[in-house]
């Protein structure tokens, strides 16, 4: 039964996070989440409150997502590769993220939780990083995430800066910590 019960959970967090990506927070409704994993109205409301803390379990997965890229990149470049191709396949989902972090402070907490989260799986890959200030650590780790967001929304092309330039510079955030 409690197998039947996570499974169900997790088709609806995966039906959520989907739901997320094609129309946004304030879009979707659980409703439209429930029905995406095939289930009626009602069981969504046996499995999450409402709809930020389905927002927030789909956050923890893609979170979990996003560790795993960190930890199965054989280079430098295949890192910058992986973040890119796993963030193309959130836009919408991080630019939500990006603006309920302003405004509602469960989901700012869940975001420091992750960016820790992510910090110590870096520093465990990479020595070198360890070792840098927590500050140095965390200005890297926002420079890194934000352009790889503004590499994947468009705004270096609509800059005149061509895919490839932007993966160097990428690359080159990271390069100093690998070894």
């Amino acid at each position: 039964m409690e197998t039947l019960r996570t499974d169900t959970r997790m088709a609806l967090v995966e039906a959520a996070a989907a739901e997320f990506e094609k129309v946004g927070y304030e879009q979707t409704n659980t409703n439209a989440i429930a029905r995406r994993a095939g289930f009626a109205p009602q069981t969504f409301y046996r499995h999450f409150k409402d709809k930020l803390a389905i927002f927030l379990s789909a956050y923890a997965r893609w979170t979990e997502e996003e560790l795993t890229v960190i930890s199965d990149a054989a280079s430098t470049e295949d890192l910058v590769r992986a973040t890119l191709r796993h963030h193309e396949t959130s836009k919408l989902f991080r630019r939500t993220l990006r603006d309920l972090s302003v405004r509602v402070p469960e989901v700012a907490s869940a975001r420091a939780q992750s960016r820790r989260r992510q910090l110590e799986a870096i520093a465990a890959r990479i020595p070198a990083f360890a070792e840098r200030p927590a500050a140095v650590q965390a200005a890297t780790l926002f420079t890194f995430e934000r352009l790889c967001d503004a590499v994947v929304e468009g705004e270096f092309q609509r800059l005149g800066v061509e895919g490839d330039a932007a993966v160097a510079l990428l690359t080159d955030i990271v390069r100093p910590y690998t070894p």
